[in-house]
């Protein structure tokens, strides 16, 4: 069953997003060479608890940490650890949830370490763009893999420009969002339209596409989550929490202003 919220229920989503959002913030602000990626994971974590909020990811089926932390060719769900400290020209996406009065908020961003290669730049723009493009189809009365051909075309179409392909990872997916943190539907980040349930406003979606430099192909390792590309590339994500509404998508993960 999809959760279809009330109006009072989406805003206070938004406020579960902005907790998110803040700790995100904090976290790019505080990323920098010789920063390790549990430093990271604690600041996320006293952020998300000095609102009054609840990291969502830590206890999570197990999960560790209030942050995934995922380095270079980790995808996602990479483990945050004092060992793994940053360095220039690294990059590293950084996933985040928070819990405030019972709803969620899960967002990613992907961050540079120093000066970036233009091929990393370039991997983390398109698949940036690709989630907007993913938030724009999110209108009532459309089809969910609207959502995901628009992804897609866009993923594609960044490829071209930039002079590559662009591995789009088919394993890992959005979800719907609300109560919990990973409800129905799924979402996949490549497909053809006019596929799945109709959007309807109250719907809520997090749209989270990942691209790498190579292969779509991943492989997770022996901690039993850090998910990788299986030829070492590098990979970026991105990610907002949207509802659909009458006035269009609402990114519930977006900046304050």
């Amino acid at each position: 069953m999809i959760e279809i919220k009330s109006p009072g229920e989406l805003q206070a989503m938004r406020a579960a997003g902005l907790v998110v959002h803040r700790a995100l913030t904090a976290v790019a602000a505080a990323a920098k060479a010789g920063v390790s990626t549990q430093e990271l994971d604690e600041l996320a974590e006293q952020t998300i608890r000095d609102a009054g909020a609840v990291p969502s990811f830590k206890g999570y089926h197990g999960f560790p940490a209030s942050i995934c932390a995922s380095v270079n060719e980790q995808i996602v769900h990479g483990i945050p650890n004092r060992e793994q400290v940053l360095a220039d020209g690294d990059m590293i996406s950084v996933d985040c949830g928070a819990i405030l009065d019972s709803w969620h908020g899960d967002s990613a961003v992907t961050l540079f370490i120093g000066e970036a290669a233009e091929a990393d730049e370039q991997l983390s723009e398109a698949t940036r763009v690709a989630m907007l493009a993913g938030i724009e189809a999110l209108v009532v009365g459309a089809r969910l893999t609207d959502i995901s051909h628009a992804i897609e075309q866009s993923a594609i179409a960044s490829g071209e420009a930039h002079g590559r392909v662009y591995g789009i990872v088919r394993e890992y997916g959005g979800h719907g969002i609300g109560s919990s943190m990973h409800m129905d539907p799924f979402l996949p980040n490549h497909g053809k339209p006019g596929k799945g349930p109709r959007l309807r406003p109250g719907m809520a979606i997090a749209i989270e596409p990942m691209l790498t430099l190579g292969t779509e192909e991943t492989v997770e390792l022996e901690d039993g989550w850090t998910v990788v590309t299986a030829d070492g590339s590098r990979s970026a994500h991105w990610e907002h929490s949207v509802a659909v509404t009458d006035d269009g998508p609402w990114v519930l993960t977006a900046p304050e202003d």
